[in-house]
Order: C-alpha cells, then structure tokens, then sequence
C-alpha cells in the first residue's frame, strides 16, 4: 500500500528545475519507493545494494553508464561517491532537467561529495519518515503553527482547524501511534512484527552503514550509546556527562552524535540565539526522528505502559517536535526555523518557531485538561527589541482550539 507523501510536489518542482535530484534521509523512510511511484517507469532504476553494479561503479564509473546511459534512478549512492564526478560531466553536457535522481540514506560523506561536484545542479530533498498527516490521509497544510491564525477568537480558531481536528487522534490512538514509530513499512505493512523491525534496523544501521563512516571497534558500546543517547531523549546533552558514562572521549561523543544526526536517525534542536540573551543556555536538546525507534530503545511493551510511565512527556514532546519539523521538511526547508529557549532562572519554552522577526512560542504538555498556568514561561522573550512575539500555543490532548487567556491557545496534538 502507497501512502501519498507531502513532499511530492516538491519533488516534482525540482525534477523540472535541476539537472540532478538527490533525495535524503533515514534508511527505510520510503525515498525509493516514493521516487519510484512519482517517475513510474520513465527512469531505469539500479541500486548500489547490487554488488555487482556497486563493483562497477566503485571501480569504473564511466562504464557504470555505460550500462545505464538514459535516465537513471540510483539507489544508496553514498557507496559510490565517484558516480558524482561522472555524473557532473554528463548532466554538463546537456541543458535537460530531470536526468538523474539519486538517494542516499548517510550523508555524512555524501553532502561534501554533492556539494564539491554537483553545486547549483542538483536539488536537495530531505525526507522524514511518515508524519501523522501522511498516515491519518489528511489534506497538506502549511508547516505548523502558520495554519493557524495568530489572533483569532475562539470560534474562529476552531473553525481554522475543523477539518484537521475531526481527523485528530487522541487518548489511547494517539499514543498507539507514538508507540508504533511513522516508518512506513510499519505504517503499511500490519503483518511486520514492530520489535523485528527495530532489531533488523538497528542491526542493518549499526553493522552496515556505521562501518562505512567510521571505523568503530566495538560495535557493542555503539549500541550501548545509542541506548544512553534514548534515555536522554527531550533533554539538553551533556557531552561530556554521556563521555563519563561511556568510558570514551568527549570528543568521541560529538562525533558519534554527528553521525546519527546526519544519518536521520536523530535530530538536534539548537538554543534559541539572540545577542540580548544574557543568561540564556547554548546547548542543543535531543529527540529521536522516529518515536518508535526510541520506545523500542528503552524496551516499553506497550503505549499504555509508555502513556503511563516516567518518560512519557519527554517522549511526547519528542513526538510534537517531529511532527513540527516534518511539516517543515516536507516543504524543501532543510534548517527548520525551530529552536528551544531555557535560562539560567529556569524559564523555558519548549519550542520556538520563527518567521522573519517574528516568533511563535509553544509549550508542550501531554496533559488533557490544560490550564493557563502552563504557559506562564512562554511571555519570556516578550520585550527582546526587534521581534514580535505572535500567538503563544499550548500544545497537550485536547479534543479542540481552546483559548486558556486571551494570548494562550491550546491546541491538539493529535492536529499537527
């Protein structure tokens, strides 16, 4: 089963605009199979999984193309960095757009190749796993929070949002969703066993692709970081408090966090950053990109025990934050415009969303029953010159938009 995906127009816009598409992400996203039903059998399709064509294109590119001279789809074409050079001097010979898609799932090493040989000729497209927009079939929306209005009443902002909120998941649909992860083999396939999958994944991830970036002896305090890393999902890092822990290097640890960031599999929120800001930290806070990935780490049955249990808010923040940067990636935005905010006083905002000059504050609770109280941090940033601070959200379990005071709207989770 094909679930349509948010970024086809966006692919479609830069097929006709490059010479060179290359699309992104986490393994097992659905790049290929999105590229795939998009071009139909318009491109030949050959993957570097193959290891006979890997061998060809890794020892003589130029007769790779040989095999495959029209126009191509290549699949996982980090394991032949040198088709970039190749690929370079023959979209060069041709003014036609649209004559090579590609995809990697590490980009690591793939972006510094692309930059150095395919600058202002390929189109880049980061693709997220499934957000719940794709998975609920919901109607494409702009990124959140700009389909809703900054100052509307009551009335009016739940007449923005009814088409969206009729669809929302909520209570224990909600976080049966969490629990299960956006991938989408998981998403379509109901037979695929969810910790089979994970296990594969990881293994696939951590045995494959690792090998390929850095040369990690122990495989097994890998996997012990990767789990460390999921405890701490929602919270600030402290490289060198995870080093401690690990028996390794703080500088290890950067790299390590590098790799995962730029494989997908986790995303980085950077400290909101304003020459103003005196006593305001500069330390990312961590989420997983996928919120199965980070359940399974941590070994919850089950989404009742994960609802019920003592990293449920972090894990739903995490969920929020995906969701808000899907909507954002799905628009070709590759640097989201989101960041965090906490000082040394202890004031923070979950989440901070930027438009220009101007900025959305957003408080992220998993409570049903909200109170005006919550967002008292989320006026912070109120009087910094020069920015306007527009509708302050609350985003929790609520059925629908529901004004706490005449600045604070609390907002759906299940609505993104």
């Amino acid at each position: 089963m094909y679930l349509t995906r948010e970024a086809e127009p966006l692919i479609r816009q830069y097929v006709n605009a490059f010479k060179v598409l290359l699309v992104t992400g986490a393994r097992q996203v659905g790049k290929t199979t999105l590229l795939k039903h998009l071009v139909q059998d318009s491109y030949e399709y050959v993957t570097l999984d193959n290891l006979q064509e890997l061998e060809t294109a890794r020892t003589d590119p130029y007769a790779f193309f040989l095999n495959h001279p029209g126009k191509t789809l290549i699949d996982e074409v980090q394991y032949a960095p040198d088709l970039l050079r190749v690929i370079k001097e023959r979209v060069d010979a041709s003014a036609e757009k649209g004559q090579y898609l590609l995809t990697g799932s590490q980009t690591f090493s793939l972006m510094q190749g692309v930059s150095e040989s395919l600058a202002g000729r390929v189109g880049v497209v980061e693709l997220p796993s499934l957000s719940l927009r794709e998975i609920e079939r919901c109607s494409a929306k702009p990124p959140f929070p700009f389909f809703v209005e900054s100052d509307p009443s009551v009335a009016e902002a739940a007449e923005a949002a009814e088409s969206v909120v009729n669809q929302a998941l909520r209570g224990k649909d909600l976080w049966e969703r969490i629990f299960q992860g956006s991938m989408p083999e998981l998403a379509t396939n109901p037979d695929m066993p969810r910790q089979g999958f994970y296990e594969s994944y990881l293994k696939t991830y951590v045995e494959r692709d690792l090998r390929e970036v850095l040369a990690v002896r122990d495989l097994g305090q890998f996997h012990r970081f990767i789990n460390a890393l999921a405890a701490l999902d929602g919270r600030v890092l402290n490289y060198q408090s995870i080093a401690n822990d690990l028996g390794v290097t703080g500088k290890t640890v950067k790299t390590w966090i590098g790799i995962l960031e730029s494989s997908g599999l986790i995303f980085l929120l950077p400290a909101f950053a304003n020459n103003d800001l005196k006593r305001a930290l500069k330390t990312p806070k961590l989420y997983f990109s996928d919120t199965g990935l980070v359940t399974h780490l941590l070994r919850w049955p089950n989404a009742e025990t994960l609802a019920q249990g003592p990293m449920s808010g972090e894990i739903f923040e995490n969920f929020v934050v995906t969701e808000i940067l899907k909507s954002f990636r799905n628009r070709g935005i590759l640097r989201p415009p989101l960041s965090f905010f906490r000082n040394k006083d202890g004031a923070e905002i979950d989440l901070i969303v930027e438009d220009g000059n101007k900025l959305y504050p957003l408080e992220i609770k998993q409570t049903a029953t909200p109170t005006a109280k919550m967002g008292r941090h989320l006026g912070a940033l109120d009087a910094l010159p020069g920015l306007e601070v527009k509708q302050k959200i609350l985003i929790c379990q609520v059925e629908r938009p529901l004004y706490l005071s005449q600045d604070l709207l609390a907002f759906p989770a299940g609505a993104l």
